[in-house]
């Protein structure tokens, strides 16, 4: 199997007899990374301790208002990105945006992950077809991106999906929950439960309400999408209690908020968080200045994924832990000019189209095991 070759990788050394020799091999060696990179999930050799590292990349991104062009809704509720629409959204924007949502995406490959996430949330989508579209062109295609989409009750017709690659992940079941606690339609919660490379996971992909009215006011519709969230671990968890659960998502909310802080319990240090309760990892990282949007020149962190505590303090060593989490805000992405320069570069601008990515940057959590020879 591939996955043996891959522990003994480090143990292949190089000829030393001659010039022709040497390139041989040297050659074969690099012909055997190129494949294993292919195919295989990363793996890192452990300071001769007999065992090697996995490593595998979570990661949300909202897709800003990512609308196809075709006014196919009842309701007009997307009218406004059709050509004919206030945004005149025809399709040179469509496939600008679609072109640059997979460019981004295709950056979020690194040395231990070199084809990039196992599992990618996403929101602000208009359907299925749209993922379709991103996950197909060139700078993604090649990962096999597969798709888990569902139709929610949103307003503004907006859902949340998941990709995943089907090589790290094997896919079980999927639920979708309705928020049913606001007065407005919004976005249903998706939890994906799965095996990652042989670890039974779940994935809460959630876009809760806004802040519309000013967070205060709109408080409450944050917190019973938090409950919402909590109850769906609270059940995976009864049914398996080794489940490792991610909540993810543009929460809206940052990590000190009511929300997160208590009803999810996301603490701040990873030390003492019991398996059913939550770490998350993102309060240092927005209090060192970095977050996700801008808002009136402040940086909030409302994507945020939050990682079990059984994810965190796992009981062995061959079980996945959390040893990373990163804003993905690439030098790319900020906007370079104007009121918007140096926040995330949007779509579109006071009426005006832009040509950029999204509103919100991209955010990764990286898991770690041990296998051992």
């Amino acid at each position: 199997m591939i996955e043996k070759n891959v522990l003994h990788l480090h143990r292949i050394t190089l000829y030393r007899r001659g010039p022709a020799q040497h390139f041989m091999k040297k050659t074969l060696f690099l012909f055997l990374l190129l494949i294993m990179a292919a195919v295989t999930p990363a793996s890192l050799s452990a300071q001769n301790s007999g065992r090697r590292v996995q490593v595998a990349g979570i990661a949300f991104y909202n897709w800003e208002n990512l609308f196809d062009t075709i006014p196919n809704n009842p309701e007009g509720r997307d009218y406004e990105f059709t050509p004919n629409g206030t945004r005149k959204w025809d399709g040179r924007k469509y496939w600008d945006k679609v072109g640059n949502l997979a460019y981004a995406i295709s950056q979020f490959a690194t040395k231990t992950t070199p084809i990039g996430p196992a599992i990618i949330g996403v929101s602000e989508i208009e359907n299925r077809s749209v993922m379709e579209d991103v996950v197909n062109q060139p700078d993604l295609k090649k990962w096999n991106l597969q798709i888990v989409h569902h139709d929610s009750p949103d307003a503004r017709g907006v859902d949340v999906g998941l990709l995943y690659n089907p090589r790290y992940f094997k896919l079980e079941n999927v639920t979708n929950h309705r928020l049913s606690a606001v007065p407005f339609r919004t976005r249903d919660q998706m939890c994906v439960v799965g095996s990652l490379m042989g670890q039974r996971v779940a994935v809460i992909v959630n876009h809760w309400p806004s802040r519309l009215g000013g967070q205060e006011q709109s408080e409450p519709n944050r917190v019973a999408a938090a409950e919402l969230a909590k109850s769906i671990a609270d059940s995976l968890w009864r049914v398996d209690p080794n489940m490792g659960v991610i909540i993810m998502g543009d929460l809206n909310d940052d990590p000190m908020d009511k929300s997160c802080a208590k009803i999810i319990g996301g603490q701040r240090k990873p030390d003492g968080v019991a398996a059913h309760g939550f770490y998350n990892p993102w309060w240092d990282i927005l209090e060192s200045g970095v977050g996700t949007l801008a808002y009136k020149g402040s940086w909030n962190l409302f994507d945020q994924i939050i990682v079990s505590g059984n994810l965190v303090n796992p009981t062995d060593e061959s079980k996945w832990k959390f040893y990373e989490a990163k804003v993905l805000n690439f030098p790319f992405l900020f906007a370079t000019e104007g009121t918007l320069q140096g926040s995330p570069k949007r779509s579109f601008s006071a009426g005006s189209y832009l040509g950029g990515y999204s509103d919100h940057f991209p955010t990764e959590i990286f898991l770690r095991r041990y296998v051992t020879k």
